[in-house]
């Protein structure tokens, strides 16, 4: 099912009972963290806050904090079928040029089928506030040491000055007072590097942010796309049809025309100022850091808008099951690079790059270590600090065979493979920001020809006839 908006995916959640309306009033400092962080820990349902202290406008929160509910954002039984369906869209190489990739996708009967496309009147400009401000919305204080509200769920809109293409990412923003906000946007994203070309000819930014569209939309602006790909094009993929965009009152950006709020301004690339600390996903408060700032020209929004947000922290938290889509959204096409890769998989306590389990048709000596290294030189992969790669048939989400596995089959100076690059920003223990170690495990069964001379012990199983009698006597046992 392809939702038109927020309200259409809520009311959606509502009639598939995975919603619940909270009437008692709620505070968004600190208290929607508590309640959300205990509801997504205990496989709880979406909420929308329907009373929120000193303001008028209803919190939504944890709208994909179930697998389940993330299936349903997308309408696919299996994330992996939307690449899969897709292909030909996201890998690389031949053939050049967007459109000719588009033109190759198998069911795509049009390209209007999904190109964003412009339009004059949007219900995210029915209203305009007098005063550009960020003071009437219930921006959420989560953590006690927060360096103060920040805007949880943005969606920020930039543009290349070269190229004129758009981009769309996910920054937090953290409140500095009614006109301005940071805008946490790491040095290997984006929007950070349409703002080194502003910078490099000092000239202001212009950026847009909005708050609450539709899950595809806001979906797209967290997955790691190629730099040539408009999220708002995959967007129109994943919902089968296009997201209606609208140019803004104060820039020249265009943003979609079905969101709740928007939030227009600019950077100035000579300002910055001190940003966090921030309770983040890895459990940790992020450190305060300088980060650009970002000035408000106008603010509009709906009759009666929806505030939409999500909470971060100790896993599991709303953006597991993000992260966790995003690694099988991409799973084939890594596949298609490294064919002997037969699963990957993030557990929710490796916050996304602290932890990447692999499993492998292992072909030839050292493949383990080729494919650490394959991963290191592609896209997000490149942040894992640790790799651990399996022969295949383990299975990667059973935590006790992996780690059965791995300690049974590694010698620590022989199996570690060390390496320094780059790091994940939010990564603490570095030795410097942005740059650090990593270490690659090889965990798979060693070789004669890898130079491991002992016999490799087999595993303790039961004879097949036996457990066939067993199973047939089972029942009769009373244990």
């Amino acid at each position: 099912m392809a939702f038109q908006n927020l309200r259409e995916f809520i009311e959606y959640l509502d009639q598939a009972g995975e919603l619940k309306r909270i009437q008692q009033c709620v505070d968004p400092h600190l208290e929607m963290t508590e309640i959300l962080s205990r509801v997504v820990k205990r496989n709880g349902p979406a909420v929308l806050f329907q009373t929120v202290k000193n303001s008028r406008i209803p919190v939504f929160a944890n709208g994909f904090g179930s697998r389940k509910r993330i299936r349903m954002a997308l309408g696919v039984e299996r994330i992996g079928e939307i690449t899969e369906n897709f292909l030909a869209l996201l890998e690389p190489g031949s053939p050049k040029g967007l459109l000719d990739k588009l033109k190759l996708l198998p069911r795509l009967k049009d390209l209007h089928d999904i190109l964003p496309v412009r339009v004059r009147n949007a219900p995210c400009q029915e209203v305009r506030l007098p005063e550009a401000s960020f003071q009437p919305f219930p921006i959420l204080q989560c953590w006690p040491q927060d360096g103060g509200p920040y805007i949880t769920l943005p969606m920020v809109f930039t543009r290349d000055p070269a190229s004129g293409v758009q981009n769309c990412g996910m920054y937090r923003m953290q409140i500095y007072d009614d006109r301005t906000s940071g805008m946490h946007w790491h040095v290997h994203k984006g929007g950070a590097e349409h703002f080194r070309k502003y910078t490099a000819h000092k000239q202001r930014m212009p950026v847009s942010v909005t708050v609450g569209c539709d899950p595809a939309v806001v979906f797209s602006a967290a997955v790691p796309l190629p730099p040539d790909l408009d999220e708002m094009l995959f967007a129109g993929i994943l919902r089968r049809k296009p997201v209606r965009m609208v140019k803004c009152l104060t820039n020249e950006l265009y943003v979609p025309a079905e969101a709740e709020i928007v939030f227009e301004g600019y950077v100035d690339p000579e300002e910055q100022r001190l940003e966090g600390p921030f309770g983040d996903h890895t459990g940790y408060y992020s450190l305060p850091d300088y980060y650009p700032v970002f000035h408000l020209t106008a603010v509009t929004h709906r009759r009666d808008p929806i505030y939409h947000a999500t909470v971060v922290g100790r896993p599991p938290m709303e953006d597991c099951f993000w992260g966790e889509a995003i690694g099988e959204l991409f799973l084939p096409l890594v596949q298609k690079q490294l064919p002997e890769l037969v699963d990957l998989h993030m557990p929710f306590a490796g916050v996304f790059h602290n932890l990447l389990l692999v499993a492998i048709r292992k072909a030839y000596p050292g493949h383990a270590r080729k494919v650490m290294h394959a991963l290191w030189g592609m896209g997000q992969a490149m942040f894992s600090k640790v790799i651990v790669v399996f022969d295949e048939g383990v299975n990667l989400r059973d935590y006790d065979e992996v780690v059965w596995r791995a300690l049974n089959n590694i010698d620590p100076r022989r199996d570690a493979e060390f390496v320094t690059g780059p790091v994940d920003a939010l990564d603490h223990a570095s030795e410097l920001p942005h740059l650090g170690s990593k270490v690659g495990i090889d965990a798979t069964k060693k070789w004669t020809s890898e130079g491991f001379s002992r016999p490799w012990p087999d595993e303790i199983q039961m004879n097949d006839e036996v457990r066939q009698r067993i199973d047939q006597l089972w029942n009769s046992l009373g244990l």
